[in-house]
């Protein structure tokens, strides 16, 4: 199956049903090919909306789960935006055609490589990705205006909340690793956070130090 012009308007109108509406989002989820992010045998589900395996047993989220998250961010042109958890680099790629540029980390060395490789074949260029313990952020890149976790925590970690900009927005599923968690929206205002729930998901969890290979 190729991205042609049918499957993108069967891929956009599953989008649209499962309440992913935002004219930005719809769009830069037209422009990536998800295919691209999905390799083996799993390659010919790549336009399904499920999650599927990737390498280091993680996986690819289900793309109306990241089309409502990437909704609930409210990236704007202008954003700088930090990313926990590259996995196949999916996300970040839709990020960066929305954010002015999108830093992204993971714990699996080879997950980086092969998501730098896979950005490089799609020629996107505004995309920095680091091999960390997404747990501490990007502290010498902060501050920035919106973070988006693809890993949940119990709580939104402490060091990226201060890492968001006065004004920002973070998402982020938090929950117990063996339980639905809840989609959360963070905004950090002068005088604290406001937390938004926005409906049950499932993440793997958020774990601290560097991935075994």
């Amino acid at each position: 199956m190729t991205f042609d012009a049918p499957t993108k308007m069967q891929f956009v109108y599953t989008l649209r049903s499962k309440g992913v509406t935002d004219a930005r989002v719809l769009t830069a989820m037209e422009q990536v090919d998800r295919a691209a992010y999905v390799k083996g045998i799993f390659a010919d589900r790549a336009y399904e909306d499920m999650p599927l395996p990737i390498a280091s047993g993680q996986t690819i989220s289900q793309p109306s789960v990241v089309g409502l998250m990437t909704q609930a961010l409210k990236v704007g042109p202008r954003d700088k935006v930090l990313e926990i958890g590259t996995g196949s680099g999916y996300q970040a790629a839709i990020l960066s055609k929305l954010a002015r540029r999108v830093y992204t980390v993971e714990r699996f060395r080879s997950l980086v490589h092969a998501a730098r490789a896979t950005f490089d074949e799609q020629g996107i260029s505004n995309i920095t990705t680091f091999t960390a313990d997404g747990s501490f952020g990007l502290p010498e890149q902060a501050p920035f205006d919106r973070i988006l976790l693809t890993a949940a925590a119990e709580d939104p970690p402490g060091p990226l909340l201060a890492q968001l900009r006065v004004g920002g927005i973070m998402v982020l599923p938090v929950g117990q690793s063996d339980t639905v968690q809840s989609l959360i929206r963070v905004t950090r205002h002068e005088t604290g956070y406001e937390y938004d729930e926005l409906r049950a998901v499932r993440f793997v969890p958020l774990l601290e130090g560097l991935g075994q290979e």
